[in-house]
């Protein structure tokens, strides 16, 4: 596997040079990503998308996480990072049909790693149904959906579980349903300003296109 080279940046956002993303995780780097939150096109009753990690991952497997992320490598701009999306859960999408939530600082400390990053987050509404995703094995185990409105409360705090329903997929490509409760020790451990800031950003674009 050939060496991830990342931008790396001060806290005011000015790029500051390059890295390796192992180098940038040992040491605390400020580098970029992007972040896709896939909802549904049923606007009376809307869900958003939840991805499980696989648990072929070097960090956090197994864990729930935002829809679609990656790293933005050294010579990419941030409009390339929706290649994340078809790479990930096999669907087609062009940056403009992203709606723009805002670039989020996201710090995850772990006694591995100090992760800090710049997230590039978007919004989208997806009409083709979860089920339909094709799941990249490497990178993602399976698919939840959740109510639009409990994810928001969930992710301000207001609520300490979201009732969830999807699927995971085995090696040999066959689905198997599930529902599940989910806490916050199933997530990712993102910084609370982070939930924060995601929940106020989404629930802002959503009210503007009222």
């Amino acid at each position: 596997m050939e060496t991830e080279v990342l931008k790396i940046f001060n806290e005011q956002g000015h790029q500051i040079g390059t890295t390796t993303r192992q180098e940038a995780h040992e040491k605390g780097l400020w580098h970029e990503t992007f972040q896709v939150y896939i909802m549904d096109g049923n606007e009376q009753n809307r869900s958003l998308y939840l991805q499980k990690r696989s648990p072929f991952k070097k960090n956090f497997p197994g864990l729930f996480d935002i829809t679609v992320a990656g790293h933005l490598l050294a010579e990419e701009a941030v409009q390339d990072g929706v290649r994340e999306i078809e790479e990930e859960i096999g669907i087609r999408v062009n940056f403009e049909e992203l709606g723009y939530l805002g670039t989020i600082q996201n710090i995850i400390t772990t006694d591995r790693m100090i992760d800090k990053e710049f997230s590039h987050v978007y919004l989208y509404e997806c009409k083709e149904p979860m089920e339909s995703f094709i799941l990249q094995p490497e990178e993602v185990e399976g698919m939840v959906r959740v109510s639009l409105n409990e994810f928001i409360r969930f992710y301000y705090g207001k609520c300490s579980q979201m009732q969830t329903e999807g699927f995971t997929v085995d090696k040999y490509g066959k689905k198997a349903w599930y529902k599940h409760v989910l806490t916050k020790e199933d997530f990712v451990p993102h910084a609370e300003d982070y939930f924060l800031a995601v929940a106020k950003a989404i629930d802002n674009y959503l009210q503007e296109a009222c």
